[in-house]
């Protein structure tokens, strides 16, 4: 069965994942590209450093986002959000969201872009340790999709 998310299941997909995708356009140019994030209050967080997408996301601030969750191929859903870019440059700003960042649930093991500060996941004491650009996408439309089936057995399998 194909159907639509509600807005409690949307805002439950947006809450429980860490890796969603931003997509951007500019200068006759679209990027789509995956990133860890916190989701609070209507807003995605994500840290990161100096490249093709903040370029895009300072040039155009309209961008899309996706998440998603996989059981398996039958099982799934998918949630494709539009709103606005703001770079975080307000040290205050800057702190919240950087607690949201580390207030994640996050899995054992964690990649290296990931980890905010090499002694992650452990916050640090000075905000200045923290190198690198903080965001918020601030969201004004939010869609979602699934599909709940069977499971069936590939032949061959």
């Amino acid at each position: 069965m194909f159907g639509k998310l509600e807005e409690v299941e949307i805002e439950q997909v947006l809450s429980s994942q860490v890796v969603g995708r931003i997509g951007c356009n500019a200068n006759n140019t679209t990027y789509i590209v995956p990133i860890s994030y916190a989701y609070n209050s209507g807003s995605i967080y994500c840290h990161t450093y100096e490249g093709m997408k903040m370029v895009m996301m300072r040039a155009n601030p309209l961008v899309c986002f996706e998440v998603d969750t996989m059981e398996n191929m039958g099982n799934w859903k998918s949630v494709v959000t539009w709103g606005s870019f703001e770079e975080l440059i307000d040290e205050k700003d800057q702190k919240a969201a950087i607690d949201i960042l580390y207030s994640r649930k996050v899995t054992g093991i964690a990649s290296k872009t990931l980890q905010l500060l090499p002694q992650w996941p452990f916050p640090p004491g000075d905000l200045d340790k923290v190198k690198g650009i903080v965001f918020r996408i601030r969201l004004d439309k939010k869609t979602g999709r699934f599909e709940k089936s069977e499971a069936v057995e590939l032949c061959g399998s």
